[in-house]
């Protein structure tokens, strides 16, 4: 029963709108994983691998949004300078 709920966790992660949600789900699942694993708290687990897969998932959107404006700049600038 429990590894079709993680399937399902992981079907939804990857179907999920933005990287946000996605790091959300892939957060909740993993700590929801790691929660039961310590003591059964699942959801407590759950509930913090949420926000830490949220904000990484942001930080990770923001370096790409930086490294391409990075790549347009060097584009745009003319040859030899």
């Amino acid at each position: 029963m429990k590894s079709i709920l993680v399937l399902s966790a992981l079907s939804l992660a990857l179907v999920a709108n933005s990287p946000a949600q996605a790091g959300c789900l892939t957060g909740a699942v993993v700590g929801g994983v790691a929660g039961h694993i310590a003591h059964h708290h699942a959801l407590a687990g759950a509930a913090v691998g949420c926000v830490v897969g949220h904000e990484m998932a942001v930080h990770k959107k923001k370096q790409l949004a930086a490294q391409r404006a990075a790549q347009r700049a060097d584009a745009a600038r003319p040859p030899g300078h």
